[in-house]
């Protein structure tokens, strides 16, 4: 890697998660003994590569400050935002004077605990002389239909089908900018949606089929299997 090109890790992390319907934001439930939200940035800052994590909070977050990984040296909370899109440019302005445009941001979801070291420097790896960055995702082994009204209404070619996973790296400035051009656009679902708007075409880089994100309560037990058969 270039000495000089430091690697910053965003985590929006101001949800609420209300499919889970529990008394707290997904992120806080309990898994394999720690909180989600614990085990995702222990398994990022246990990657060894980035210079500091940036966590984008809610300001009426009571559970945040009670954690311990919350203190880390590594750790930059940042105010969160109503959209994902705004927690995530809130926590790029909060390293904006530790950071230089052509550094690496690498954004990922709090709720994908079963991140690996392998695919983090795998994505890295693969990305690290691009000009602009890519995602993490998986290719669609799934037959895939376009619904109208609740009918069928045709069939998709699943060989340009991809399901997107994080992390997703940019460089900072570049992807600072798109998100600033794309603010209130509610078309900005993840990261790379948003330099797609201004024209760009990020890469795919083939990532993990257990970098599931939890968002259904039966997603928990999922998690907990897919981390007891990990060994990186």
């Amino acid at each position: 890697m270039t000495q000089s090109i430091k690697f910053w890790a965003v985590v929006p992390a101001a949800g609420v998660g209300k499919r889970m319907n529990a008394d707290r934001p997904k992120q806080y439930l309990e898994l394999a003994g720690k909180t989600v939200i614990e085990h995702t940035l222990l398994r990022l800052l246990n990657a060894d590569v980035f210079s500091a994590v940036a966590v984008a909070i809610s300001e009426e977050d009571p559970f945040w400050p009670e954690l311990e990984v919350s203190a880390h040296e590594k750790v930059i909370t940042a105010a969160g935002g109503k959209e994902r899109a705004d927690s995530v440019l809130s926590a790029l302005q909060s390293i904006r004077a530790l950071a230089s445009d052509d550094d690496w941001v690498l954004v990922h979801d709090a709720a994908r605990p079963c991140i690996t070291a392998t695919d983090i420097r795998h994505l890295i790896n693969s990305l690290e002389n691009d000009e602009i960055g890519g995602i993490l995702a998986l290719s669609s082994h799934d037959t895939l239909k376009n619904v109208q009204g609740g009918s069928i209404a045709g069939t998709l070619d699943r060989s340009h089908i991809w399901r997107a996973l994080t992390p997703q790296m940019f460089r900072y400035g570049l992807l600072k900018s798109a998100l600033e051009a794309a603010e209130g656009n509610k078309a900005v679902t993840d990261e790379a949606s948003a330099l797609e708007l201004q024209g760009w075409q990020p890469k795919i880089v083939e990532g993990r089929p257990d970098n599931i994100k939890i968002t259904r309560p039966e997603d928990l037990a999922l998690a907990q299997f897919y981390m007891e058969q990990q060994n990186d």
